[in-house]
């Protein structure tokens, strides 16, 4: 059979329409299938017990190339008696920005937006948004861990956005233990402080762990809320629901698969935390 130029035209145009239709109902049905195996998984992870949920949550934006390290004071040094002085080396990475994503709309976020935590000795942190600032640290030997955050607080959490060392300030107390620096440990981090309005809806539990990682049947987190115990196998964030009003308390042990608590100063850390109107 013969056809006209426009009868093929029109031939081609139409196969081109019945694969972009057949592709988009493809890509409709996978995005569905996502949508579905995400809300699936994520009703799967939810932990609850007397009222309070626990659901970890990995969907925030990623900054993979972003790379924090602290250039001042140098690992190991030994630093004048007063405020100390930190300075940090960032790429990738812009302090003050507001993250975006899923869950901005809904957790506490710092108006100040994206910032550095920095801790010394597991104390509750203090953030920075430059990246050179003093603050007081007492004499003695000293454990800081510092690591970039999200406006909401929630920490990245690869290699490079993150910097561990040890510090001394003035003279060590005779008998200081060394810190291990290749030893599993975990720091603590959020909830921190006191959350209103809107925001105590959903808080944020959030806490930083260096060599070593969790999985089921194997390292885990024992979170403690409130005399509550959940087992917890991801390193992820967590929002927690069901809080009550007033004082809030948070028990964090990283813990062996016996559920042995893990040597380590800091493997086992105690929070309070508030909810008002």
């Amino acid at each position: 059979m013969n056809f006209s130029p426009l009868m093929l035209g029109t031939v081609v145009l139409l196969g081109l329409a019945a694969c972009d239709t057949a592709k988009q109902a493809t890509e409709s049905s996978a995005s569905t299938t996502d949508t579905a195996a995400t809300t699936m998984a994520n009703t799967a992870a939810t932990l609850e017990k007397n009222g309070i949920r626990l659901t970890p949550f990995t969907n925030s934006p990623r900054f993979p190339e972003a790379q924090l390290a602290l250039k001042s004071p140098p690992a190991g040094s030994v630093v004048p008696s007063g405020a100390v002085a930190f300075d940090y080396d960032l790429s990738n990475f812009q302090l003050t920005k507001m993250t975006g994503g899923a869950h901005a709309g809904h957790l506490a976020n710092s108006q100040k937006g994206q910032h550095i935590h920095n801790i010394v000795d597991n104390q509750p942190y203090s953030a920075h948004y430059e990246t050179e600032f003093t603050k007081p640290v007492a004499d003695g030997q000293h454990v800081v861990l510092s690591f970039l955050s999200r406006s909401y607080h929630e920490s990245l959490k690869h290699r490079s956005a993150y910097d561990l060392r040890v510090i001394t300030v003035g003279k060590v107390a005779p008998g200081t233990p060394a810190f291990d620096l290749k030893a599993p440990h975990l720091f603590y981090s959020r909830p921190k402080d006191v959350y209103t309005g809107a925001d105590k809806e959903k808080v944020m539990l959030d806490f930083f762990l260096v060599n070593t990682t969790l999985e089921p049947g194997g390292t885990q987190v024992r979170a403690t809320i409130n005399g509550a115990e959940f087992m917890l196998d991801q390193w992820a964030p967590y929002m927690m629901e069901g809080l009550p009003m007033g004082e809030n308390t948070v028990k964090l042990e990283l813990v062996d698969a016996s559920g042995n608590l893990i040597p380590g100063p800091y493997n086992s850390v105690t929070r309070t935390f508030s909810l008002q109107p």
